[in-house]
């Protein structure tokens, strides 16, 4: 049973101690997906997530020619065990150039940046399309960076929809900017090995460290090439909004047990967000380039309650996600009567006393997910288009609801005759 298109979150009025279970990472499991496929033989990832991003770099394999088994995962319902049948350098089908093969990736910034540098790899032509969203966010670094390599690549804007010439491995040099995906150089050097690539990045700061460039060559180092099993840890961007709403439930105040609110958390420092627990409470200054990742968003959305004012720098990249993120974080904290003052790539939260309010969630999973976080502590917060936590937190309100220690233990309502939705109406399908 679908989520309704608006519900409201209840305050809760006593934290209870919780220890919750969080899906995968959506970052590793779809990075781990793509060296499945090009390694030797069969890999089995465990506890990869399962939600519509994930799916869609799933289907879009299983269009290639790859065999994929998905079962169950009995520890958390929006995990699966996967089995990817990589075939090496091969890539089994693709299209010709009068019809290529379609990719459809949704809204999924990395089934299409990943799949773009993939399919190169192939003999034949293969276009890659999205939702609408999708067709607005930047791709042309990446393709301008496998022009430089030798393939011709179809592309109108220097975005998706795109027509990519797969002529298969070919050893090159290319360099590639990350200003405003750090997904391009990833997406590059999943492949580069396989391919014989040569990647140069360009950008500010240093590069070897840019959190998520890191991870993929952390992650591709310890990705078995010739196949075996892989071990998917949990997201810590998804983890963030129960260590942010345990924090704001105990007024900053630590938890009686001593134990954090989310059970196996990430140690391997692949993830920049699984530095999250060390901001609470938050610093007067955040970036979102050295400091956290997608978690900045659950950070601001609690500054408010931080009892000073909070900078947080350099958020240009959240302005080219899944929505304009920074006008729409201002815009609803500011429905809800925060102080937010927008300066560049900088907003400047203020402590302010919050209401509720009926929030915009942009087809952002999540704006969703900062808001209904609010909503456990501030009366009145209802959500608008709760399912697009699918993207990647399909039982993120069922999470909430749940009963501690494995949630919150939330009231979560329809509107519209304020009935209290059970289980089975909170997952997001």
């Amino acid at each position: 049973m679908a989520l309704p298109a608006l519900i409201e979150i209840e305050p809760v009025d006593r934290p209870l101690p919780i220890q919750v279970t969080i899906p995968g990472s959506k970052s590793i499991t779809n990075r781990a997906l793509i060296l499945a496929a090009l390694a030797h033989g069969p890999t089995t990832l465990l506890g990869a997530l399962w939600s519509e991003d994930t799916q869609v770099m799933v289907e879009c394999l299983r269009q290639l020619g790859f065999e994929v088994r998905v079962g169950m995962d009995e520890a958390e319902p929006a995990n699966r065990t996967i089995q990817v049948v990589g075939l090496g350098r091969r890539i089994p089908r693709a299209g010709t150039p009068a019809a290529p093969l379609d990719l459809h990736v949704g809204n999924a910034g990395t089934a299409a940046r990943f799949l773009a540098a993939f399919v190169c790899l192939g003999h034949g032509a293969y276009r890659l399309s999205g939702i609408p969203r999708m067709h607005e966010r930047p791709q042309a670094a990446l393709l301008d960076a496998l022009r430089q390599l030798g393939y011709s690549i179809e592309s109108a804007n220097g975005r998706l929809p795109a027509v990519i010439h797969g002529s298969g491995p070919r050893p090159g040099r290319c360099s590639v900017s990350i200003a405003d995906s750090s997904q391009f150089a990833s997406a590059l050097l999943l492949s580069a090995p396989t391919a014989g690539w040569q990647v140069d990045l360009e950008g500010e700061g240093d590069l070897d460290d840019a959190p998520y460039v890191a991870m993929t060559s952390r992650l591709a180092g310890a990705f078995p090439a010739q196949g075996g099993t892989f071990p998917i840890e949990p997201d810590a961007s998804s983890g963030s909004y129960f260590w942010a709403a345990d924090w704001l439930l105990r007024g900053g105040r630590p938890s009686p047990t001593g134990s954090p609110p989310v059970s196996g958390w990430p140690t391997s420092g692949w993830q920049i967000d699984a530095r999250y627990p060390a901001y609470l409470p938050l610093p007067a200054v955040v970036s979102r380039e050295s400091d956290l990742g997608d978690s900045i968003m659950t950070a601001i959305v609690l500054a408010p309650f931080a009892g000073y004012p909070v900078r947080f720098t350099d958020l240009g990249r959240l302005r080219v996600q899944e929505c304009e993120r920074v006008r729409a974080l201002r815009t609803e904290l500011t429905k809800c009567g925060a102080r937010v003052e927008e300066e560049g790539d900088t907003l400047t939260v203020y402590p302010t006393p919050l209401h509720g309010a009926e929030i915009e969630t942009y087809n952002d999973h999540r704006m969703a997910m900062c808001f209904a976080t609010l909503g456990l502590q501030v009366p009145g917060m209802k959500i608008r288009n709760p399912s697009c936590v699918k993207k990647t937190f399909p039982n993120f309100f069922q999470k909430l609801a749940a009963a501690a220690p494995q949630g919150i233990g939330a009231s979560i309502r329809e509107t519209q005759g304020a009935r209290r939705l059970g289980p089975d109406e909170l997952h997001a399908d």
